[in-house]
Formats: structure tokens, sequence, C-alpha cells
């Protein structure tokens, strides 16, 4: 063999190699890179690498690789960086058949363990822009925004119907996974996908150990069904980081499984971080805004911008290290053409004003305006703490105490729970982040507070004490 023959045979090997491990940019160092995202010392938050508090504001989207070109792309990471959002939940398949907006599919044959990749990511050669690629667009994207995407590897129902996803298969694809994206910092995994955790353990298992074991600094949990936690499968996993659970869509009356909490989505907290080990735990689903009770009937009312605030201050409240907002149209990335689900009318570049996402940058500001990482949650402070809909739920520092009201209900205050002799007080509006000074409040006995406004549901507001 000539040398001229060699070259020619090594390169052909290259490429070869190249696509059969999807090779790309990803896997190289990227630049700019995001600090990673770890849990903190005390086991109920989540940090940076240089240890700043990361108060996880999460948006769900998950079929933006699939419908959204690299313009909406670039359009949906600024609009969600401007309103404050650090985290977006996303497909990266939907379906098996998955198909991008350019026509690439993801996989050969419907074949997890066969990703369909090609030599090169020139966008403009339709021969090297490939499904994958576009992924690695988007999280470049992301990245520039200041964003870290948790990405579903495989949607739980190609697993639960049908069985179109082995255990073999999920370990190679997981594999190829955690390959390409292995020094990706602004990427994080969850597992599962809308699915019973107590179903197809072997392949969740497996999915998660491997994504794990290959790339340790690489947070990985389980998105569970509606009103389930992972926390009730996985929580002794080691694959495991932190608990998520998805609190669901329905109303109270529309549940008929007495075992689960309802839409009391705060108990899901309270019972995770009674678990040992202890791990971080949030919301990762409540009731989208703009979706209709319990889902799947169009004439039922629709989830608002107030119960998108409920549902965050609820379990913040109680201790949850974030919250993941979502809207019906931005959800399903809504186009005009496209089938509805969920009743859903409006398209996706409208819904992103909804104003609950709006609302949501007010929570994790003023979490993060206090000593974070000393938070504990307290409701010792309450004495008429109430339920449902009147439920009053607080948390507190060593020299900060928050009580959220969902309706405007009159607060009765166990003081002395913070430092200090007095305390300044005052209101804090989840609908526009604006304060209202009470003025200073002796610290001791029981002290009554009257929020602004009609005691009606979404008139909410958080208490503020401070010690002076």
């Amino acid at each position: 063999m000539n040398l001229k023959i060699k070259y020619l045979y090594t390169i052909c090997i290259s490429f070869l190699l190249t696509a059969q491990s999807g090779y790309s940019q990803s896997a190289e160092k990227t630049k700019d890179a995001l600090p990673r995202i770890k849990v903190s010392k005390n086991q109920h938050y989540f940090i940076t690498e240089d240890e700043k508090p990361f108060f996880w504001l999460g948006d769900t989207g998950w079929l933006a690789f699939g419908k959204l070109d690299r313009e909406s792309i670039n359009k949906y990471f600024q609009d969600r960086k401007a309103k404050g959002f650090n985290v977006v939940q996303v497909m990266v398949l939907h379906n098996i058949n998955a198909v991008n907006v350019y026509g690439d599919a993801a996989l050969i044959n419907e074949d997890v363990s066969k990703p369909l990749t090609t030599a090169g990511n020139n966008f403009n050669n339709k021969d090297e822009y490939d499904y994958w690629d576009h992924v690695d667009f988007t999280l470049d994207v992301a990245q520039k925004n200041g964003i870290y995407v948790a990405m579903v590897p495989v949607w739980g129902t190609n697993v639960s119907k049908g069985n179109k996803v082995s255990k073999e298969q999920a370990e190679k694809y997981a594999k190829f996974l955690a390959d390409r994206y292995k020094n990706r910092t602004n990427v994080i995994w969850l597992n599962g996908g809308d699915t019973h955790g107590n179903e197809f353990m072997d392949i969740w298992n497996a999915i998660g150990n491997t994504l794990k074991t290959n790339n340790p600094d690489q947070l990985v949990t389980f998105h569970p069904f509606g009103r389930t936690d992972s926390s009730e499968n996985y929580h002794n996993a080691s694959w495991l980081d932190f608990n998520m659970f998805q609190s669901g869509h329905r109303r109270y009356d529309q549940d008929s499984i007495k075992t689960n909490f309802k839409e009391d989505n705060y108990k899901f907290v309270q019972r995770d971080l009674t678990l040992k080990p202890t791990k971080p735990t949030l919301d990762g689903e409540p009731s989208y805004e703009g979706i209709p009770h319990g889902l799947h009937d169009t004439l039922q009312p629709k989830w608002t911008e107030n119960d998108v605030r409920r549902y965050g201050y609820w379990s913040v409240f109680a201790g949850a290290a974030g919250y993941t907002y979502g809207h019906n149209a931005v959800m399903q990335m809504f186009r005009k053409g496209d089938k509805p689900a969920y009743g859903n009318k409006e398209l996706w570049n409208s819904a992103i004003n909804a104003p609950g996402a709006g609302q949501m940058v007010y929570i994790k500001k003023l979490m993060l305006s206090f000593p974070y990482l000393e938070r504990i949650p307290d409701q010792t402070l309450i004495t008429n703490q109430g339920e449902k809909y009147d439920y009053l739920v607080a948390t507190k520092g060593e020299k900060y105490a928050l009580i959220y009201t969902y309706n405007g209900r009159k607060m009765i205050l166990n003081m002395g729970k913070i430092a200090g002799d007095k305390v300044n007080a005052s209101w804090y509006n989840p609908r526009n982040g604006k304060e209202t000074k009470i003025g200073i409040i002796e610290n001791k006995g029981t002290k009554e507070f009257q929020p602004l406004g009609d005691k009606k549901d979404g008139n909410d507001w958080v208490l503020i004490l401070r010690t002076k």
C-alpha cells in the first residue's frame, strides 16, 4: 500500500468512525461553558461549581428539538433568558420515529441503539446537518443564554407501550448520549418521561446507570407520571442525584386516587425531605398555564397564572430546590397548521408572553435576595395554616422569614422564630415583584397580618419579616 492510498484509507476509516460514534463539536470542550450544577453540602439545594446558589427556574419546552428551526430556537431561548428562566426541559426523543423540522430522522429504522448521524455539522450542507447536530445547535444557543437543558433521553410511552425499547438498546443509546454530550456543562438528564416508575425498571435503571457512570458530573433524575414522584422508586438509586415529582393537572375533585397529594404539591416536598439520604426535590410538572383542568376535557376551565404561582410558592417555601413552569402552547411548541393537543389554539411564539411566564422570575429573585443555603421550611411560624387554597406556608433563615398566602387570607403568626427583638415587616407582590412596607413589629408573642385587597383566589402575597 503506497502512502497516497494509505492516506485515503485512513481518511475513509476516520469518516466511518465519526459517523458511527456521532462525533461532533459537542464531543470537544465547548467554549464559554456554563459552570456545572451540583448538589449543595446540606443536600437540599443546587449550587454552581463555584459555590454560588442556583435556584432552578425551569420552563417546559418538551418538543423544541423536533419542532423549532434555528431561528425559532434563538427566539425561544433569548425570550426565556429575558424572563429569568435558567433551565429548559426538553425531550430528546418524543417518539422513536422522531424527525426534526428539517426532515432529519433521529434513528436508523426506529432503533434507539442506532442514532442516525453524519460526518460534519455544516447547516448549509444537507448531507452533513442531522438531527443530532440540531440538538447540538440548541445546546449552544441555550449556553449563550445562560440556560441549562434538562433532557429526557426517550419519552416514557416508547418504553411502556409496545415494548419499543429493550434494555440492550437503551444501554447503547444512553452510552451514545453520554459520549456525545460528555463535555457539555449545561446538560441535565431527566430519565423516564411521564411514566410510572415501578414499570420497566430494568430499562430506566440501565439508562440512569449508563448516564451517571460515564458522566458523573452531570445531574440525573427521573421525570415521573402525574401525581407521582421519583422518590417512590428510585430514591436510593446511585444514579439519582435529586428527586422530581409531577404534581399534575387535575383539580382536587378530579382525582379518584386517595393515596396521593392531589393539588397539595408541597406535600411531595415535605415527604421527600424526610427521606435518607437527603436529596433535593422539586415539582417538574405542575398544572400548565392555559391547559384544561384534568387535561382531556377541553370544556373544563383552564389553569391560569394564579395557579402556576401558587404551585411555585407552595413547593419552594416547603423546601424545594426550584420549580418548573409550563404553558400548554409552549410545551408542545404549537405552530400554525399543527394538530392541537389539550384544546390549545395559541401559537407558541405568542404564548411565551403569557402572564405566568413573566411572573416566575419574581419567586427566583425573592429567594436569592436572602441567604439561600441556610433556608429551611418552618410551619411552626403559622397558627392558622389552613387547607386547600387557604393553606399558608412559611420558610425562614436566621434573620428572615417568608410566609405565603394564595388568597389574601389573614395570617396569625408565632413571632420570635428568627433573630432579633424587632423585625421589619413588608408585603411582597408575586404578580409584579413590588414590595410594600408595613413597619417595625415586636418579635414576640402572636401577631396578625392582613394582606392587601379582598380575600379571593389569586390575591396572593408574601409576608417578609427581616431582623431589624
